[in-house]
Formats: structure tokens, C-alpha cells, sequence
């Protein structure tokens, strides 16, 4: 289906009057659902322009006790929590609101970190909630990924209470502070947590998602061999990158020794790739190159465009000497390039019927100890092993060595496992609040890229809150929800609680 009819497809549906919506929820569910917007879509608003001043970014070195935005975003968690009459426990990295006493629990999961957010890149700070600068959009860094969620989920909450709907399960809305950095501290939380039987997070897209790819990451240094010249020409510098699980908007390098002939073969070559915008700054026998292409989740790559893949494959014109910068750019053309699933790297290329292909996304290009690394990031679905893929990764790099007689200083391959649960007894009634709630009929469980927490907890799905078919804009530098969005995420999230509640 083309883009624009699958937009179509989702849009129409939203400007449906109820009465011509299917109705697969409860009168009840309906009921409170239409009051919670009515009554709290303007809070849930203010309370999310509240949640994302607290820059809660994982800092090396510090503990989170000891970051302030951390202990801030708590503290606000906590005041909001009891100011809608709702449960709040602290235990360190996972906060729990929770509403009702039940014996019986249903586990709503989600996130208060966020990755990082370049100011430069922001009409105004990725800290402070912009709603001014395009309007319906409300844009700041965890607006989608994972504050936007939270607002939402808190105000379901409330408006069940007041409405006083029963509820057969105990709603524990479980805040994790460390997702996007480390998953131990919540591995560690789960062994002594009273499993809910139903689980659900909140920080992926619709309908329902039953499955998820593996993060996994191969990590290649280039050795750090010095290499002058006074007439060759060479790259004396390549990086880019901001973090590990944002396809990269931002590369750069630098040419020493450079000859017109070989600008203009550069700048030949990058004049091909149209979606990419170039900047060359020509100094005294140098060139300054910067790419500049569109930041998305890594998870998605397919909605961003590589600026260090591109950057790489602009230089493809010359035969550079292998110091660091020179093999990392060959390795990148040779077994990287500019696709997104892994074709040039060997036989690691694989795809499963429902989970779809292994995506590869270079995110950062940096210089370490140990020379310059890049990092490939892969999403791996089911259909391989673990032992014969890394084999594989493992023999490419080899033959390539061999090849260009280069030798790497370091490889190092991290898969991690996909993730895929079936016959969830709460995935069709999370359908039907979906399809009730769109009009979309033909919804159906699908498959992401990203990786979740739904790994770690029993008959875990996830359930928004992207719509499908809409790039995910959770790690780019236009974070953002739509106005609409996060009204229907209140809308379902509310009859959600109560359905699946109820079950």
C-alpha cells in the first residue's frame, strides 16, 4: 500500500462520529474514555510540559540518587501521583502509581529516561514542551519516548477513579528510570516483584506488538596508524554520531593533500545523493567535509537518512591509505554502504515472514583508545542463530581484512535476542479497543524493530503509542506527538485499562 493511502487509511478514521465506530468495548470503557478527554486532556498536557524540563539522561559516573534531574523527575512523579489519588512507591530505579487493591494485577510499562538531545539541532529546548512552533505538534525531547506515555496513562488513571469504574486487576503503572541505558537494575527489580499475569508497555506503536527484534551491535576499531604525507592525499579525520540507537544526521571529515580534480569527484559523487545536503569547506591544501542527513530511532531506519553511510560513500572515489580514518571509511563502503539490511556484509543478511529483515544502521563513528570505532547497529528478527550469525559477522570482517590487507585493532559483536510472544490471551481485546477506537478493521498484531522491557516480564506486548505505518520520532532530534495522537492515546489507554482490567 502507498504512503499516502496508508496515512489515509489512519486519519479518516479518527474524524469518524461514534455512533459509526464499531462498537468491541464495553459501554462503560467508552464512557470513561470520552471523560477523560473531556476533563483532562489540558492537564495531561501541562503535566507532560512538566515532565520533560527534568533532563533525566543517564550521566556517566553519577548515580541516579545523585543526578538531580532524576531525583526531580521523582519528586514530580510523586506530587502528581498524589494529587490525582493515586498509590506511589519508590523503589530506586522503578517507580510504581498505582490505582486499586486488588489481589489480581495488570502491569503497564514504560519509561522516565530519555536519550540525548542536541540544542542546536532544536527550534527551541528539547527541555521545555514547544507548542508554539508548528502547530498540533507537541515537540521536546520524551514527548513520544516515553513522557508523553506517562501523562497519558496517569490521567487514564484518574478518570477511572473518578468515574468509579470496577476494576477486577490492581493497575500498576511501573515507571523505569534506566531503559535506555542499562537493563539491570530492572532484571534485578523483577526477581522480587509479584509478576502481574497481564503485562503491557506503552513504548512502541499499534495495533499490538507480539514481536521484537534483538538489539545487537557490531563494533569495529580501525588502528590508530599515523600516516603523513606531503603530496598523497588522505583522510586525517571521519566521525559522526550523537548516540548508539539514532541513525546519525551528523558526519564529518577532513581531506589533507586534496587536488581539484579529486574535489570535484567528491563533490560529484555527493551531488548523487540528493537526499543529503553537503557542506565542503576548502582550507590551504585541505578540504572540510560535513554531511548533514535526517536523525531517526535506529530501530526504523528506514525513515532517516544516514549522514555517515553517505558521507562514507562520497568518498568512495579514492583509494584511501589505511590509517584510521581511511579503513574506517573503506570498511563502511565495502561492507556497510548506503542499505539498510545488511546485503554488502557477507551472508549476515537474513529476513523472517513476520518480524521482516535484519535492519543495519551505522550511529556513531568516534575515536577511543583504541583508534576509531564505529558502531553497526543491528535489529535481528527470529530465523537465525545467534552462533551461526555471529560466525558470519565474524568471517566477513576476516575476509575483508584479507582483502584489503588492513588489519583491525578490534571487533567486538553483541547480539542480543528477539523477542516474540504468542497467543497473549490480551492481545485481541487490546485489538478491539484499537480497532473500536481508529475504525481500522484489519488490525492485527505486528512486529518492531525496537527493544523493549516487554522482554523481561511474562505475556508482554506493547500497545502504542505510535500509530502504524507513522515514523517513531523517539531518539530523533524532532521528537514529537501530535495533539491529536496523544488525545486518542488517552482515549485508548483508558478503555484499555479498563478491558484488559476486567479480564
Amino acid at each position: 500500500m502507498k504512503l499516502k493511502s496508508v496515512l489515509l487509511s489512519l486519519t479518516l478514521p479518527l474524524l469518524l462520529p461514534a455512533a459509526l465506530v464499531r462498537a468491541d468495548v464495553s459501554a462503560v470503557a467508552q464512557s470513561a474514555a470520552d471523560y477523560a478527554v473531556k476533563s483532562y486532556e489540558a492537564a495531561m498536557t501541562d503535566t507532560l510540559a512538566e515532565l520533560v524540563r527534568f533532563e533525566t539522561v543517564a550521566r556517566d559516573g553519577v548515580p541516579l540518587e545523585e543526578n538531580d534531574a532524576f531525583t526531580g523527575f521523582k519528586q514530580a512523579l510523586q506530587d502528581k501521583a498524589q494529587a490525582l489519588g493515586l498509590e506511589y512507591q519508590d523503589h530506586g530505579h522503578v517507580v510504581i502509581i498505582a490505582l486499586g487493591d486488588a489481589p489480581e494485577k495488570l502491569g503497564i510499562v514504560t519509561h522516565g529516561d530519555v536519550q540525548p538531545a542536541n540544542p542546536a539541532k532544536w527550534r527551541q529546548s528539547p527541555f521545555v514542551l514547544d507548542r508554539q512552533s508548528e502547530p498540533g505538534k507537541l515537540i521536546a525531547r520524551g514527548s513520544e519516548d516515553d513522557k508523553g506515555p506517562i501523562a497519558t496513562a496517569l490521567y487514564a488513571m484518574k478518570a477511572i477513579k473518578d468515574q468509579g469504574v470496577p476494576v477486577k486487576r490492581r493497575i500498576e503503572l511501573l515507571v523505569y528510570l534506566a531503559e535506555e541505558s542499562d537493563w539491570a537494575p530492572f532484571k534485578a527489580f523483577l526477581k522480587t516483584y509479584p509478576m502481574p499475569a497481564y503485562n503491557i508497555t506503552i513504548d512502541a506503536n499499534y495495533p499490538v506488538v507480539t514481536a521484537e527484534k534483538g538489539w545487537s551491535e557490531v563494533r569495529v576499531t580501525a588502528a590508530s596508524n599515523p600516516f603523513e604525507s606531503k603530496v598523497q592525499p588522505y583522510l586525517s579525520d571521519f566521525y559522526g554520531g550523537y548516540f548508539r540507537s539514532q541513525v546519525p544526521d551528523e558526519a564529518h571529515a577532513s581531506v589533507v593533500n586534496v587536488t581539484p580534480e579529486l574535489v570535484k569527484a567528491i563533490r560529484k559523487r555527493a551531488a548523487a545523493h540528493q537526499s543529503v545536503k553537503f557542506e565542503f569547506i576548502e582550507r590551504e591544501g585541505g578540504l572540510e567535509i560535513v554531511a548533514r542527513g535526517k536523525a531517526t530511532h535506529s530501530s526504523e531506519p528506514e525513515h532517516g537518512v544516514n549522514a555517515i553511510a553517505f558521507l562514507a560513500d562520497a568518498l568512495k572515489v579514492h583509494d584511501w591509505p589505511a590509517n584510521a580514518a581511511g579503513s574506517t571509511v573503506r570498511y563502511l563502503n565495502d561492507l556497510v554502504g548506503t542499505g539498510i539490511v545488511a546485503k554488502q556484509f557477507g551472508d549476515i543478511a537474513y529476513s523472517d515472514d513476520f518480524m521482516g529483515p535484519m535492519t543495519a544502521a551505522v550511529t556513531m563513528v568516534k575515536a577511543d583508545d583504541g583508534g576509531l570505532t564505529s558502531y553497526l547497529n543491528l535489529r535481528r528478527p527470529t530465523g537465525k542463530s545467534a552462533k551461526q550469525l555471529d560466525g558470519e559477522i565474524r568471517g566477513a570482517l576476516a575476509d575483508w581484512q584479507q582483502q584489503r590487507g588492513i588489519k583491525l585493532a578490534k571487533v567486538d559483536v553483541e547480539l542480543g535476542d528477539p523477542y516474540r510472544v504468542d497467543n497473549a490471551p490480551h492481545v485481541e481485546p487490546l485489538l478491539k479497543v484499537f480497532r473500536h477506537f481508529t475504525g481500522i478493521e484489519d488490525a492485527a498484531p505486528t512486529a518492531i524493530g525496537g527493544s523493549t522491557n516487554a522482554k523481561l516480564l511474562p505475556n508482554a506486548v506493547s500497545f502504542g503509542p505510535s500509530m502504524p505505518g507513522a515514523a517513531y520520532t523517539g531518539h530523533s532530534e524532532h521528537e514529537f506527538i501530535t495533539e491529536e495522537q496523544f488525545r486518542l492515546n488517552l482515549k485508548m489507554y483508558t478503555a484499555m485499562m479498563i478491558e484488559i482490567g476486567n479480564l
